[in-house]
């Protein structure tokens, strides 16, 4: 894999992933931009213990435009988009309209003794999987999700890295019902200056489970599950897919390394090859239920930067708000304001009718 940075016209960064050694990537950004807008504001939540970001400048971005508007489309045919070269295979740049970056002006006043506040410090990128408009992530080839496994793993690295990010998490938003913003296939990475509330949820979990066991409580669910196997949908000899015993969506699906690791980086090579595969016959088994294209979240989980990384166990979460071909599952009264989930489907009858899909 060749990587190329550049910088784009208002000094985002952008850096192409080619499958190609002898890709040429010096076309400059032509565009004229205005600067890029300051860090979100960061607001703290006494009652639940939790950060909730106020980013204002969102409102502006751009909003399912038609796809000769698209600005994920390389540049081409005298249209200047986000991807200044012609074609691509994976590109991957600072977003736009950013929940959180390092461009800090200045760290806000606090609103109450309750309620301290700071700079949504931390990074928001976008990746482009494709170049096709008209294509899907499940439209991709084994190569091409190895390309962009590879693109995940090093944009972890670097965001890790960054000054006071916590958390790096990839995920990709797919269909309208979603509430996606763009068509072109393409997900986004987030990285966070704190560990997020479901990550701490979890760890917590994993910290009992650890101390009253010895052992890692995702390694020992998984390995349950695979003795079970009726909720398996899927799996090879590095990965299993399989349906939660008590999953929260209608259609949701853990995709699990055999071997725990801590994050996308740390997968080896036959297991960044083996993901591909399953991954994407997983996603045609999705379209396949009712036969159109199902509307889905998938949410990297991985171990926090700089903590409690040993009870961390690397795993996709997939699911789908889709409950049966005419119904969506809405988050109401219950989910929203309790956080109690009621699934609609059994967790062993969703994995049967993928398994059949």
């Amino acid at each position: 894999m060749k990587r190329t940075q550049i910088e784009l016209a208002d000094g985002r960064e952008l850096i192409y992933f080619d499958e190609r050694d002898d890709a040429v990537r010096d076309q400059p950004d032509r565009r004229e931009l205005p600067p890029p807008p300051p860090a979100s504001q960061l607001r703290y939540d006494p009652l639940t213990d939790e950060w909730v970001a106020v980013a204002v400048h969102r409102q502006t971005r751009t909003f399912l435009p038609p796809a000769d508007e698209c600005p994920l489309c390389p540049s081409r045919d005298g249209r200047l988009s986000e991807i200044p070269a012609p074609d691509y295979d994976v590109a991957v740049f600072e977003n736009r309209f950013p929940s959180l970056s390092q461009r800090v002006a200045e760290e806000p006043a606090e609103i109450t003794p309750f309620t301290p506040v700071r700079a949504g410090r931390g990074r928001c990128e976008v990746v482009c999987f494709t170049d096709d408009h008209t294509a899907s992530f499940a439209s991709l080839s084994p190569g091409r999700v190895r390309t962009v496994v590879d693109a995940l793993a090093d944009r972890t690295t670097a965001l890790g890295a960054l000054p006071g990010v916590e958390q790096v998490f990839p995920f990709e938003n797919r269909g309208v019902e979603i509430g996606v913003t763009l068509h072109h296939p393409h997900g986004q990475i987030y990285a966070y200056p704190f560990v997020t509330p479901r990550t701490r949820t979890m760890l917590a979990a994993a910290r009992r489970h650890a101390d009253r066991t010895g052992g890692n409580l995702y390694a020992d669910v998984l390995a349950a599950e695979r003795a079970a196997g009726d909720r398996v949908v899927a799996a090879n000899e590095h990965w299993t897919a399989y349906v939660p015993a008590a999953a929260r969506w209608p259609f949701e699906v853990h995709v699990a390394p055999h071997r725990p690791v801590p994050d996308i980086p740390a997968l080896d090579d036959a297991e960044r090859d083996a993901f591909g595969p399953l991954y994407l016959d997983l996603l045609r088994r999705f379209d396949g239920l009712f036969d159109l294209p199902m509307p889905y979240i998938a949410a990297w989980h991985q171990a926090p930067v700089r903590v409690d990384r040993e009870l961390g166990h690397l795993h996709l979460q997939l699911f789908s708000i889709r409950r049966a071909r005419d119904k969506l599952k809405y988050l109401a009264g219950s989910e929203s304001a309790m956080g109690v989930f009621i699934n609609d489907v059994a967790p062993e009858r969703a994995a049967e009718l993928l398994r059949a899909a």
